[in-house]
């Protein structure tokens, strides 16, 4: 019975723990529009309507997809925690000249923020020129986990 409790509390701190990576992902989706073109990853997406969703919980990827499916893209993400909770959902860039790159995505009313992984071609443009921040409001059609 003493090694069942010795058990039970360290599984219990290890599934708590597990949790904490989940509190910043999409459960459904977030749409913004584009008012230009920008690059998510490697991808580059034409003006329009956009969603952000994350296909797999387990997995720190996003998929980029315009309304009617036919430009879309996979871009890994990591989480950058804040003090306070983000009042709006919003879409972030990085602006390299005339060119725009997806660089984060806030969830209304969370403490952290998917920060998008620079592709090699925005990592190009870095060396080039300093980057100039946006943000585009976006709406959460779903719950957040």
């Amino acid at each position: 019975m003493n090694t069942l409790k010795k058990l039970i509390v360290p599984m219990g701190l290890l599934s708590v723990l597990c949790a904490i990576p989940t509190m910043a992902q999409i459960a459904n989706r977030v749409t913004f529009d584009a008012p230009s073109v920008f690059y998510a990853g490697n991808a580059k997406m034409p003006a329009g309507s956009y969603s952000a969703s994350q296909p797999n919980a387990d997995d720190n990827l996003l998929l980029i997809e315009d309304a009617n499916g036919s430009h879309s893209a996979f871009v890994e993400y990591v989480i950058a925690h804040s003090e306070t909770p983000h009042a709006q959902s919003d879409v972030t860039f990085n602006k390299y000249g005339n060119v725009d790159f997806l660089s984060a995505i806030w969830v209304q009313g969370r403490n952290s923020e998917m920060q998008i992984l620079p592709s090699k071609a925005e990592q190009n443009a870095a060396k080039a020129a300093d980057a100039e921040k946006h943000s585009l409001s976006a709406k959460n059609t779903g719950e957040t986990k």
